[in-house]
């Protein structure tokens, strides 16, 4: 569909992703009003808008003292005042409007941050001009008798108007647009993004604007009031502080293509961003929503060349501010996507460069939409970002700024030490060899490159290798240990020294998914002349999927229940014989601790961190487990394609995992309790460490929408199904083992944990949202069941400590059953906040002491 073929209608907004969000309203037929009563007396008439001023001679606005750039737009500058020179063939022409934060106050943002972009239309209306704010959600042929519907329902936004000052040559109009820099403009506001009160005009001012043949770049100082402290993400110290902060906005305008790219289909089995758009001139009973992926435009040189240079190769610059001995490493991640694109028939696609000197381009800007950077940013966010920003007509990916927050260097080490340390010398003492730095952080940039090429999260990909090719030396050495770059499968932790991985290979890198979808979205389809045309080998290409289960994608709606589809993961194929092996590494690892993180004369900071981030990988590996039961394993199918897209969990797999937590989760880690370890960095805390390690993955475990989806399991399959009572059952008795032996001694490890077992079933009964569905009656039958064997279990005790404890639990279990005992529930501490805004790959789940109190849930597919 051309440019001139639609017909819009809508407001754009902006996603996190830097996609424009497109969200559809919906109209409902009404009655018409009833007529108003006359009212009593006449209202007043309104004043009569201030006639335009006529155009002045053009010598008296753009005078000698003019300082005047010429291109897309004339740009004249004249002492604080700048107008636009608007060629009469420039006006009705869209053009992307970008807003970034190019410099800024210690706290507020950071510098390279995007601010949100649009598509923006210059119109001449006698003499006034309109900035016009355009919107692709809905579109229509306008051979169709609705598209007159459809453009009577759209009248683009006017987001500001001008006088026409003066009018150049070829009758192109002069307008000042001084306050459009320098006043607060909603759309292009940064207020929301740097978290400020009030908008100061008088302490803004336009500071630079040059014009290019295709784009128009200004910088502006723009000046905000912040009236309350505001926290950029964990672990910042670089806090907003009450007061003022001036940021610097650079606006890039860029020209879309006159000739918009030929879009590609979305297809949900394949992993694309994309656009979306309510088209109402198709041939269906129902508005019929099409999206296009998100990808950038690429075109053979010698186009039946199986093989070939594309005419415009991507190009990532990177940002001069990036340490120097780090950016070989940037530039290797960036092209690491080059045998990628070969797949695609495509040679030396994709490029990374030096940003040009000062005096090899005075003009050149990392801001300027014409340019994609890699933005190193001077935060102690442990984060990375990779938005892009499209053509909302096509889907065409323009420009990226990739966000690399310093501290993401000091996770990824954490990461690699505490997952694969056993496995490469090279990790056995902190900190980091360069040489290996740099290559996590070619993973890090290779992964965010990703997204800039249009590639979601692929969190399915690492459960479709079978689990023992994992430690295949072999097969990890062809294929890598996940088939996707873009899962969330890090470091290969479930190899074991025995099986002699290369070390190389332990870190993720382009795979056989990677180099399929790229060549599904990217590869010319000869012949093709519209997105429909394409649709039949795009499908033929999608069902390869059926017969290399690695070539999949995560399903539709199965986030939070597919046990496969899980981030953080390795092996998941087979998450218990992969977690497994995993804590053998763990175990390894706390033994390493000590001496790989400290240095004589050194605090032990690196100790303390460390030791907190092997406790949460603990975590992270048993809700691997955890995620079986309940769990339902998925293919994203389409019709005419064999077999279900969702299929349960056996009960057998289900009950193993169970009586896997019940084993390694719920009986004490004690290669955690290192008094040499534990007395260098806390007077007292192991007790809290391991209850609330502990209590995540219970509390995980015995989530109400995994009762639930057991309730329905059982309901669809019978006597096949694992039955919720079974399973509460199976819980309660590995939670509560000691009640059933000869004599009960119930150690402080294993009564915290039991009392966060009481919790968690008290509140299915009494907190702030009870269940209100089979859930309760479940929890009620195993608080008595439980009550009932505490009971037996008092004529066994051991020790007074244990008497007391089981005691305790009586009295709280004949209160949970009776709600005139409930006493009013205490706020609950939020959730520590991971990372700032926007999409943020690089999540930390180290466990804290001041996280004790945090309750798991459901881990959902994250996407930043």
């Amino acid at each position: 569909m051309t440019r001139t073929t639609l017909r819009r209608l809508g407001v754009s907004a902006v996603c996190a992703l830097g996609v424009l969000a497109r969200t559809v309203p919906t109209f409902a037929v009404q009655d018409p009003p009833p007529p108003q009563a006359p009212a009593a007396t006449p209202a007043a008439p309104a004043p009569e808008r201030p006639a335009t001023p006529e155009p002045r001679p053009y010598d008296r606005v753009i005078t000698k003292e003019a300082k005047s750039d010429t291109g897309v737009f004339t740009v004249h500058r004249i002492g604080e005042r700048l107008y636009y020179e608007i060629p009469k063939a420039e006006l009705g022409k869209e053009f992307l409007w970008v807003s970034q934060i190019s410099r800024t106050t210690l706290g507020v943002g950071q510098g390279g941050q995007a601010a949100g972009n649009r598509v923006v239309r210059w119109e001449r209306r006698n003499n006034r001009v309109f900035l016009r704010n355009i919107s692709y959600d809905i579109v229509a042929d306008p051979s169709q008798p609705i598209s007159k519907a459809v453009e009577a329902a759209n009248n683009d936004a006017i987001l500001m108007a001008f006088n026409v000052e003066a009018v150049g040559k070829d009758d192109a109009p002069v307008i000042e647009v001084t306050r459009l820099f320098t006043t607060e403009v909603p759309e292009f506001s940064a207020r929301a993004r740097v978290r400020a009160n009030t908008f100061d005009a008088t302490r803004s001012f336009v500071e630079r604007a040059v014009s290019f043949p295709q784009n128009l770049e200004v910088e502006a100082t723009h000046t905000y009031s912040t009236g309350v402290q505001v926290q950029n993400g964990p672990g910042n110290a670089n806090a907003a502080r009450p007061g003022s902060s001036s940021v610097v906005m650079h606006y890039s305008m860029v020209k879309l293509p006159e000739k918009p790219m030929q879009p590609r289909l979305f297809d949900e089995r394949v992993g694309y961003f994309n656009v979306r758009q309510t088209d109402y001139g198709r041939d269906e009973h129902r508005a019929q929503s099409r999206r296009y992926i998100a990808r950038w435009r690429l075109e053979k040189k010698e186009p039946n060349a199986t093989i070939s240079e594309p005419v415009k190769p991507i190009v990532y610059y990177i940002d001069p501010a990036t340490p120097t001995r780090w950016v070989p490493y940037l530039k290797r991640g960036i092209e690491s996507w080059q045998e990628a694109f070969e797949a695609a028939g495509f040679k030396n696609a994709i490029l990374a460069k030096d940003a040009p000197t000062k005096a090899e381009d005075p003009e050149w800007s990392p801001e300027d939409a014409r340019y994609s950077v890699i933005r190193w940013l001077p935060s102690t966010t442990e984060n990375a970002s990779g938005p892009h920003i499209s053509d909302p007509r096509t889907g065409e990916i323009l420009e990226s700024d990739i966000q690399f927050y310093h501290n993401v260097m000091n996770l990824v080490r954490d990461w690699y030490f505490v997952q694969v340390g056993p496995l490469d010398p090279r990790a056995a003492k902190l900190p980091l060899s360069d040489d290996l730095m740099g290559q996590l952080l070619a993973y890090v940039t290779a992964h965010e490159v990703g997204h800039t090429l249009g590639f979601q999260h692929n969190m399915k990909a690492s459960s479709l290798y079978p689990a023992d090719k994992v430690r295949d030396r072999a097969w990890v050495k062809k294929m890598g240990h996940t088939p996707s770059l873009m899962d969330y499968s890090r470091f290969n932790y479930v190899a074991q020294p025995e099986d002699h991985i290369d070390p190389a290979d332990l870190i993720p890198r382009i795979g056989p998914y990677d180099r399929w979808a790229t060549m599904w979205g990217y590869k010319p389809i000869p012949g093709a002349r519209t997105p429909d045309e394409e649709k039949k080998t795009l499908d033929e290409w999608a069902r390869q999927q059926d017969a290399t289960p690695w070539l999949r994608f995560s399903t539709a709606d199965a986030a939070g229940s597919d046990p496969g589809d899980l981030t953080e993961a390795v092996g998941d194929a087979d998450a218990v014989k992969s977690t497994t092996m995993g804590l053998k590494n763990l175990e390894r690892v706390s033994n390493m601790l000590l001496g790989a993180t400290t240095r004589p004369g050194e605090p032990y900071d690196d100790l303390e961190e460390t030791y907190g981030r092997l406790l949460g990988q603990w975590v992270l590996e048993m809700n691997h487990v955890t995620a079986i039961v309940g769990g339902s394993e998925s293919q994203q199918k389409v019709s005419g394609q064999a077999g279900p897209r969702f299929t349960p969990v056996s009960r057998a797999r289900q009950a193993q995992a169970v009586q896997f937590l019940s084993t390694y989760a719920f009986t004490t880690p004690m290669y955690f309790v290192k008094p040499e370890i534990l007395r260098r960095i806390e007077p007292t805390g192991v007790l809290d460490r391991i209850r609330t390690s502990q209590q995540r993955v219970l509390a995980s475990l015995l989530t109400g929408s995994r009762i639930g989806r057991l309730v329905e399991q059982e309901a669809l399959d019978g006597s096949t199904a694992y039955r919720p009572t079974d399973f509460l059952a199976d819980v309660r008795k590995g939670v509560w083992s000691e009640l059933d032996r000869e004599s009960v001694r119930i150690d402080p490890y294993r009564r915290n944990l039991q009392r966060a077992y009481l919790g968690i079933m008290g509140d299915k009964l009494n907190g702030r949202q009870p269940a209100t569905d089979d859930g309760r009656p479940l929890a009620r039958g195993e608080l008595r069941a439980l009550d009932q064997s505490v009971r037996n279990a008092l004529m066994k005790v051991a020790d007074r400590a244990t008497r007391f404890h089981l005691e305790d639990v009586r009295d709280q279990i004949a209160k949970m059953l009776d709600p005139k005992f409930v006493a009013p529930v205490a706020a609950t501490p939020g959730v520590l906040a991971l990372g700032s805004e926007g999409l943020e790959c690089w999540p930390d789940y180290s466990i804290r002491r001041e996280m004790e109190d945090v309750q798991s849930v459901d881990r959902a597919q994250r996407v930043f």
